[in-house]
């Protein structure tokens, strides 16, 4: 077992909080936690960060279109970002590439200026940029095919298992026990979580448990509007000629991402709809990278990853307690949870030790 995973073999009879869930949002609850002084324990199924943590693309940014609540999260968690390691003694290498929205129609446009002031009141810094300037961040675009675009340069590569690690040696250098392989088999309504290593009595249940939120909360007779879905990531062929490192690029019609990821370039878009065979779907993905990126049209297209996301009704994560029991919970963030784990985590202190 990795040093980072070491931990005691016994579960403890009780907790103050019982932390369900080891990904970047339930090792920032952990810490913030313990650093608060809450006699904390967290259970994870597999490895920390062996979830959804691991299959990102390993960005953090501020601007979520239509969307400056997850914004102001962003902003307040990429500020501890920058602060992690006098935290945590966990130094992140974070690499500025900067967030790039692609405008094709009129009324992209007019929803972008919309939101621009609330996005700003909360600290996200974007702009409306031209097709020319836009192509000048990143060379594979098309100008004719873009009618403007949303830039936001406070967007940066990491290793979300970095922070994972980081956090999860703050939580127990706080005196945080931290037990992975772990799975909690049942909840009692006395807020008694049992295990396959035993059982242990939660003063408060926090649930940081990522696709698997729903069912940890149905154990505790507590139910979460989640809809978990899979995204699949894919590289590219390597690229006909060498290209600098650009941002990530995002079309606002079909929400296919690019960046680039050492010789290659990652992409996403979602999975295949229902009753869509695979070929389909990557012929669609293949269309727009032709019409947005011609450098890329014809490209070999191959899986990279795939991983299992927690998903809200609107996308949007929600965070907060149960009114009649002591049960928290942080979901929904839809593969965002590397953007938004650090200001979660306060969240989940401050409602916990509130009471």
């Amino acid at each position: 077992m990795p040093a980072a995973e070491k931990t005691s073999s016994t579960l403890p009879a009780r907790a103050e909080a019982v932390v369900i869930g080891g990904g970047v949002i339930g090792t920032s609850a952990a810490y913030h936690l313990a650093e608060a002084g809450v006699d904390t324990v967290l259970l994870e199924r597999g490895s920390l960060g062996g979830g959804s943590s691991a299959h990102t693309a390993g960005m953090v940014r501020t601007y979520f279109p239509g969307d400056p609540d997850t914004g102001r999260m962003a902003v307040r968690s990429l500020n501890a970002y920058h602060d992690f390691a006098r935290h945590t003694e966990a130094p992140l290498a974070l690499r500025r590439l900067g967030f790039m929205v692609l405008f094709t129609d009129e009324q992209q446009i007019a929803a972008f200026e919309a939101t621009r002031e609330a996005q700003e009141a909360v600290g996200v810094q974007v702009g409306l940029i031209s097709a020319r300037e836009a192509a000048g961040l990143n060379p594979l675009i098309d100008e004719g095919a873009v009618l403007a675009a949303a830039w936001s340069p406070e967007a940066y590569h990491v290793d979300g298992l970095d922070i994972v690690r980081g956090y999860a040696a703050g939580a127990r250098n706080h005196g945080a026990r931290l037990f992975t392989h772990t799975p909690v088999t049942r909840i009692d309504d006395d807020n008694t979580v049992h295990t396959p290593r035993g059982s242990i009595k939660a003063d408060g249940i926090v649930c940081t448990a990522g696709p698997w939120s729903g069912e940890v909360a149905s154990m505790a007779s507590v139910d979460l509007p989640l809809a978990p879905h899979t995204i699949e990531m894919l590289f590219t062929d390597v690229p006909p000629a060498p290209h600098r490192e650009m941002p990530m690029t995002m079309h606002a019609t079909s929400g296919l991402r690019i960046r680039s990821w050492k010789d290659r370039i990652l992409l996403a878009m979602g999975m295949p709809k229902a009753g869509e065979a695979r070929e389909e779907w990557l012929g669609r993905i293949s269309g727009h990278l032709g019409t947005l990126f011609p450098a890329l049209d014809g490209i070999g297209l191959h899986r990279a990853w795939s991983g299992d996301f927690d998903a809200s009704p609107g996308n949007t994560a929600f965070i907060g307690e149960h009114p009649t029991r002591r049960f928290l919970y942080a979901a929904g963030f839809t593969g965002a949870g590397l953007c938004q784990a650090p200001a979660a985590g306060e969240e989940l202190r401050d409602l916990l030790i509130a009471k």
